[in-house]
């Protein structure tokens, strides 16, 4: 009998409230997401989980909140979604980072206007980190063919997130898979690495979408994970999908101004809020509108690059350095 070496399992991309704010309609002071950190650990351990990373939009407080909770833990993954932009076409591109500390944190903070300046900060720290959902926040704003230049700077793809459509999930899934110097940043036979997760903000999807790898330890396991040996798991996404976060991010927001969850509205602001929550119900209809719309428009995309990137990946050499670009935008 052959002895096969421990597998661990992590949800490498998941919210808590302290994913602050939530763009969509800013006036109202809603959160990302409203789940507890304490609860994200639970649900994640309950799921098979054997690792709890927590990835906040710009914030390592879930992490540093769940560790005060929990002194000394060692199956926690101190992680952050840093929220970035790419010059010249200033696309937001998002970088999930694994083993932040307070200091790093605070070093991204002032270089998130520019993508590259953040790789560069997140290489020196010898932090591994990956670049999630790729063509999520992609509308065209400059070619594709250099927008996916990106992929010469970034160590690992997200090639699993539980909201992009199945499609979208197995495009990056192949092309971490093709072994390219240009599109791992290293030496020929190299391979971007490969996580996933669930992007839940809602405890629903917690645990549902995962990142397998060889280890024993945390650390072991991250280091797998960015050696290429980490298998994404679970389920991807739908409209349906997105659309019932939205109603969970909605219904708990709803919530939390009467009194049931984080207190974040003067009283003035909180019954001007209320009173839209109100007026806004017959159209509550909407969520699953635009979420039907958002997953039409990443089909678009996914399948315009499913198509051109044969030929990119025979000429990506001709593509402009983005970085240069980036310094004369």
């Amino acid at each position: 009998m052959i002895d096969r070496p421990p597998v661990l399992r992590a949800d490498l991309h998941v919210h808590t409230l302290h994913s602050r704010v939530n763009h969509d309609l800013p006036f109202l002071h809603s959160r990302d997401c409203y789940s507890r950190p304490a609860d994200v650990y639970r649900v994640a351990k309950a799921r098979g989980m054997d690792l709890v990373a927590i990835t906040d939009h710009d914030s390592i407080d879930g992490c540093l909140e769940l560790l005060d909770a929990r002194p000394g833990a060692t199956d926690v993954i101190v992680g952050e979604e840093i929220s970035c932009r790419m010059p010249p076409g200033k696309i937001e591109v998002h970088l999930a980072a694994y083993g932040m500390t307070e200091a790093l944190h605070r070093d991204v903070q002032s270089l998130r206007g520019n993508v590259f300046d953040v790789i560069v900060r997140l290489r020196e720290a010898k932090v591994f980190f990956a670049l999630n959902h790729l063509l999520h926040f992609y509308r065209g704003q400059i070619p594709l063919a250099d927008y996916l230049r990106l992929l010469h700077e970034v160590p690992a793809i997200e090639a699993r997130n539980g909201t992009m459509l199945r499609a979208h999930n197995e495009l990056l899934e192949r092309m971490a898979g093709w072994r390219s110097a240009g599109l791992s940043g290293g030496g020929a036979g190299r391979r971007l690495a490969m996580v996933a997760g669930s992007d839940a903000h809602t405890l629903r999807r917690i645990g549902r979408t995962w990142t397998e790898a060889p280890g024993t330890t945390r650390d072991e396991y991250l280091a797998n994970v960015a050696a290429g040996l980490g298998r994404p798991s679970g389920a991807h996404g739908t409209a349906r999908t997105v659309a019932r976060d939205a109603y969970g991010v909605i219904a708990s927001f709803a919530a939390s101004l009467v009194g049931v969850g984080p207190a974040d509205h003067a009283p003035l602001h909180r019954a001007v809020c209320l009173a839209f929550v109100v007026l806004s119900l017959p159209f509550e209809f909407l969520p699953i509108v635009v979420a039907s719309a958002g997953k039409h428009q990443e089909l678009r995309y996914v399948r315009q690059a499913a198509e051109m990137l044969p030929r990119w990946l025979e000429q990506q050499d001709a593509a402009p350095d983005l970085r240069a670009l980036g310094e004369r935008a």
